[in-house]
């Protein structure tokens, strides 16, 4: 039985074999596919007018934050050619080549990356944007972009339809790495220039992986190569081996980010029941302890849900991790509704896109961090600290939205700030202390947090419990100094079911 199915199974790998060989290796014009190798390799006037203006574009488009204008350049990029000559040259053991496409490549990116530096000096704007932020950290899903990107050049390349390079390029994105580290150099921001740096590396020699990869697969060899000699073969494996170097360690660090990143999921996720959704997830692998900041979307609020997560996933990952876990309180079925919201960022029609746009603004978020449901009109937006802005002030932001679109429920939820000062005159509350305790009772319940009444007399803790309007189990008063305060209660308010 074992005897026939090794038959079989060589003879179909015989016929597949025979197949690509006489079907596709076989329609191959190798001296054609060389000579288009070496043109869009080389260095020329074209080559470099094209970087220039693609660096140009790009870091604009970078500091503008317009994705637009950043395709655009990648588009006219022309690094490509030389990345697929250098994937050739590495195939056919072609030392010549592989140096043609490293010089070329090299003046490449000292053109690109000084054109852009010279760009940023002279802009006024060198705030890191979030397409700058973007490009400082390479993932799993870039290596996968650069590896489908490498594939498909290589592959346009050998059937002859160069022209679709060009259209590579939009995804593999060599160019604004390039001008983001311009940024960095500019702006003296190491952390900005190493991270594109990374990224720009990882792409290069993934791209050249695939494309060697490919050529390989199409037939080219050494043999195709001219004057191979067994040192020039050695030499080039040795500097294939010092740049995968880097690329190794790149790839270590984007396997233990995607896992770590996947366990978190999970583990917070487990903390909530199955209608519940996490919307936003962040994690900050620099900081130490590892920064883990999420949004999750469920029906019920769930009591020490962020402790217990911090717990087990301090356990999981082997270090301390610092976690913020921000529950949104959703109607029993409406978290996957509100998920897909947030995917989507600003609901679609010109209304939500007005209201968004307007809570974007005064919250400091981004649009796509507004939450819209466009057929509820309903728009919440989790706001950033701006400044000096206390709670009285992200009250009146929301208000102003409120009255511009009565026609929707806004809600604006403030970060953990002090809460206001509470006045008296006498035992009575006045003015100033009546909108102080407004102003709490607001934030109370955008944060579906409890209040603590400390101090004071108890005629003035039982006067601020009742103008607070809160549920009975959303404030608590202790004794304590002579001046009343309010203090948050770190936990959210546990509702009873209905």
């Amino acid at each position: 039985m074992k005897a026939w199915r090794s038959f079989f199974s060589s003879r179909r790998t015989g016929l597949l074999e025979r197949w690509w060989l006489r079907e596709v290796v076989g329609t191959v014009d190798y001296a054609d596919v060389v000579d288009r190798v070496r043109d869009e390799g080389g260095w020329n006037g074209h080559y470099v007018f094209m970087t220039l203006m693609s660096g140009g574009i790009a870091i604009l488009g970078l500091l503008l934050s317009s994705p637009a204008v950043v395709i655009g350049a990648m588009l006219i990029s022309p690094l490509m050619g030389p990345i697929v000559a250098l994937g050739f040259g590495l195939a056919t053991f072609d030392s010549e080549e592989v140096y043609r496409s490293l010089v070329a490549l090299g003046l490449g990116i000292i053109l690109a990356v000084g054109f852009s530096a010279i760009i940023v000096v002279l802009s006024p704007l060198q705030t890191v944007t979030a397409e700058i932020a973007a490009r400082t950290r390479p993932n799993f899903f870039d290596l996968l972009v650069a590896l489908f990107s490498g594939l498909a050049g290589a592959y346009a390349m050998v059937r002859g339809r160069h022209g679709a390079i060009v259209g590579v390029a939009i995804a593999t994105a060599l160019m604004p790495p390039l001008a983001t580290i311009g940024f960095g150099l500019a702006t003296g921001n190491g952390t900005v220039f190493a991270g594109a740096g990374l990224l720009f590396l990882t792409n290069l020699m993934v791209i050249a992986l695939a494309a060697a990869i490919m050529a390989r697969l199409y037939g080219f060899g050494h043999t195709l190569s001219p004057q191979q000699t067994r040192l020039q073969a050695t030499l080039i494996m040795i500097v294939f081996l010092a740049l995968g170097v880097p690329l190794g360690l790149a790839l270590k660090q984007i396997a233990w980010e995607a896992v770590t990143s996947r366990q978190t999921g999970e583990i917070v996720a487990g903390q909530f029941g199955r209608d519940a959704r996490i919307s936003d997830l962040q994690i900050d692998y620099e900081a130490r302890p590892l920064a883990i900041t999420t949004t999750v979307l469920t029906p019920a609020l769930v009591k020490d849900a962020e402790r217990s997560a911090a717990a087990a996933l301090t356990l999981s990952l082997g270090q301390p991790v610092r976690l913020e876990i921000d529950q949104l309180r959703v109607g029993s079925g409406d978290a996957e509704t509100n998920q897909v919201a947030a995917a989507r960022g600003p609901a679609r029609g010109l209304a939500g896109e007005r209201v968004a746009d307007k809570l974007a603004l005064v919250s400091g978020v981004d649009r796509e961090k507004v939450l819209v449901d466009a057929e509820r009109r309903r728009a919440l937006v989790r706001a950033a600290r701006i400044g000096t802005a206390d709670l009285a002030t992200y009250r009146e932001l929301e208000a102003r939205v409120a009255h511009t679109e009565p026609n929707w429920t806004v809600e604006l939820v403030p970060p953990v700030l002090d809460l206001p000062a509470v006045t008296f005159d006498k035992d009575e509350l006045d003015a100033t202390g009546r909108e102080a305790v407004g102003t709490a009772a607001w934030a109370a319940r955008r944060r579906d947090l409890a209040l603590d009444i400390v101090g004071g007399n108890p005629a003035r803790r039982a006067k601020v419990a009742a103008a607070l309007g809160l549920p009975e189990e959303s404030v608590r008063m202790a004794a304590g100094g002579a001046r009343l305060e309010l203090w948050w209660v770190m936990t959210p308010v546990e509702r009873a079911r209905p």
